[in-house]
């Protein structure tokens, strides 16, 4: 008796996007593809904070209060407005980087970047709030720009 042996498995199709494939989307590091994939729900959960913190700010100037004074001091309507705009272009990338698109990884981290500064300027409102916005962004940062796709350039 012979038996024959097992067929060869497949191999991925070329839209591939699952984190380990290796197909357009795929990563050949687990961690990065999964990093990508925390670092969007981060933008996601971040853009929200951020929207929410400007709503706050633009409906009620005395929910925050500065503490000293500082070179970069703004209205704190004018900081609702900026964290407001910068909150729904951080949700937006955010989104986008569940589709593995290109733009979205570039337009993050660019937006991404504006929050960290945005935070930093918010440093005299919400000290400890800021420092923590400012670490998270940073590790959606470290995300973005640790994911390799393995398609060829």
């Amino acid at each position: 008796m012979t038996s024959a042996a097992p067929p060869p498995p497949a191999p991925p199709a070329p839209d591939d996007r699952t984190p380990g494939g290796s197909g357009p989307g795929g990563s050949g590091d687990p961690l990065a593809a999964g990093g990508l994939a925390l670092g969007g729900t981060l933008m996601v959960v971040y853009g929200l904070f951020a929207v929410l913190q400007g709503i706050t700010a633009i409906a009620d100037d005395e929910v925050y209060t500065s503490f000293g004074e500082y070179v970069f001091e703004f209205d704190l309507t004018a900081w609702g407005w900026i964290h407001l705009i910068v909150g729904v272009l951080v949700v937006a990338a955010g989104l986008g980087l569940f589709t593995g698109a290109a733009w979205a990884r570039v337009v993050g981290a660019v937006v991404v970047g504006l929050a960290l500064i945005a935070n930093f300027m918010w440093l005299p409102y919400q000290p400890f709030w800021s420092i923590i916005m400012i670490l998270t962004g940073l590790f959606v940062l470290w995300s973005v720009f640790n994911y390799r796709s393995s398609r060829a350039a």
